[in-house]
C-alpha cells in the first residue's frame, strides 16, 4: 500500500509555508520602506509579496482536497485506488494484461545555477480486453493520460520510493503482468 495522500499533505504544507513566509517578508519590506528604488519599487515588491502570500494560502484554502486520504493498494484481488472523497476505482488482476511503472526525470533549474532532479512516478495499467473501458467508467479520466497509449496512467507524484513498493507488490501478486520500469526521458522546468 502506498499512502499518496500523506506525501501530498506534507509537500503542500512545506510549499505553502515557504511561499507564505516569502510573501510576508516582501509585504513587510514594502510597508516599512525597506526597499530601494523609490515608491514604484515598494509597490512592486508589495504586489509580488501579495502573490506569494496568496500562493501560500492555497493549501489552507484547498485543504479538504489536498489533505484527503489517497492510497494505492495491491492485494490478492488486484489494484485499487482508495480515494473516499475523490475518484476511487478497483481492477481485478484478470482484467489487466500488463502493469508498468513509468518515470520521467524532471530537471529543475534553480536560480543559483545548480540542477535538481526530481523523478515523476506513474502507474500504467493496460486492459486485457476491449470491454474494460465500458466496465470501468470510473477510470475514464486516466485513459491515455500523459502519453500512455491504449492504457491508463495514474500519476503518483515525485516520490521515487514508490517504485520498489510497486515492484514488490507486482512480483508478489502478478509477476506475469509486470512490465517493469519505462524511462520516458527528461522534462525541464523552473522551480
Amino acid at each position: 500500500m502506498l499512502d499518496v495522500g500523506a506525501d501530498a499533505k506534507a509537500k503542500a504544507l512545506i510549499g505553502g509555508s515557504v511561499s507564505g513566509v516569502i510573501g510576508l517578508i516582501a509585504i513587510f519590506s514594502a510597508l516599512t520602506g525597506q526597499t530601494t528604488g523609490g515608491a514604484g519599487a515598494g509597490v512592486a515588491v508589495g504586489v509580488i509579496g501579495l502573490v506569494f502570500l496568496v500562493i501560500g494560502l492555497l493549501p489552507v484554502i484547498a485543504w479538504k482536497k489536498v489533505g484527503r486520504p489517497r492510497r494505492l493498494v495491491f492485494d490478492g484481488f488486484g489494484v485499487r485506488w482508495d480515494d473516499p472523497q475523490g475518484r476511487p476505482w478497483a481492477v481485478a488482476w484478470a482484467e489487466l494484461s500488463g502493469v508498468g511503472i513509468s518515470r520521467t526525470v524532471q530537471r529543475r533549474v534553480k536560480l543559483a545555477d545548480y540542477l535538481v532532479r526530481r523523478t515523476m512516478v506513474r502507474l500504467d495499467l493496460f486492459p486485457a480486453d476491449p470491454g474494460f473501458r465500458g466496465r470501468h467508467p470510473d477510470m475514464e479520466h486516466l485513459w491515455e493520460f500523459h502519453t500512455v497509449r491504449n492504457g491508463y496512467r495514474l500519476p503518483l507524484g515525485s516520490n521515487p520510493k514508490y517504485i520498489p513498493v510497486i515492484e514488490r507488490a507486482m512480483r508478489q501478486y502478478r509477476p506475469g503482468a509486470y512490465l517493469g520500469i519505462k524511462d520516458e526521458g527528461f522534462m525541464v522546468g523552473l522551480v
